[in-house]
């Protein structure tokens, strides 16, 4: 068994606790085999899919996105350079949506994100009598949409 780790090699290694590679392996995101003892053993790959899957949570990907994508890969081999292509040329749009919402974000910092806070005594001018509340739930603005001028809807 020269090629497998045990958990505590593959936490090390990865930088991820033991009990999120748990976590991962429960939720089918990465696979162990079982020795003798029942001890978990990981083919030396699974640190590649362990990168994906705490990078692909950077850029706010969900598990079940991430479950998706790692499907797409092999499961018995280190992915090449041609399957991480393939797989990472559909992130694009993501992390520039990602980039997006944090310029939003961060000017939005600066001023009223019309986040139904209520707090009209200082977001009068952004937010006169909370119109941002008839865009719908949560921060309006801050996600996209442009404030209501006039009594309009």
């Amino acid at each position: 068994m020269p090629n497998l780790l045990t958990i505590g090699e593959v936490s090390r290694r990865s930088g991820v606790a033991s009990s999120a590679l748990r976590f991962y392996e429960e939720r089918g995101l990465i696979r162990s085999e079982r020795a003798g003892s029942g001890h978990r053993r990981y083919p030396r790959a699974v640190l590649r899919r362990i990168a994906f899957i705490v990078f692909a949570q950077r850029i706010g990907l969900t598990l079940e996105e991430i479950g998706r994508e790692l499907a797409k890969l092999p499961p018995d081999r280190a992915p090449t350079r041609r399957d991480w292509s393939s797989l990472s040329r559909t992130w694009s749009a993501r992390i520039d949506q990602r980039i997006a919402e944090l310029e939003r974000l961060k000017v939005g910092l600066e001023g009223c994100i019309g986040c139904g806070c209520l707090s009209l005594d200082r977001c009068r001018l952004s937010n006169p009598d909370d119109r941002a509340a008839r865009l719908g739930p949560g921060p309006r603005y801050w996600i996209g949409d442009r404030p209501l001028t006039g009594d309009s809807v």
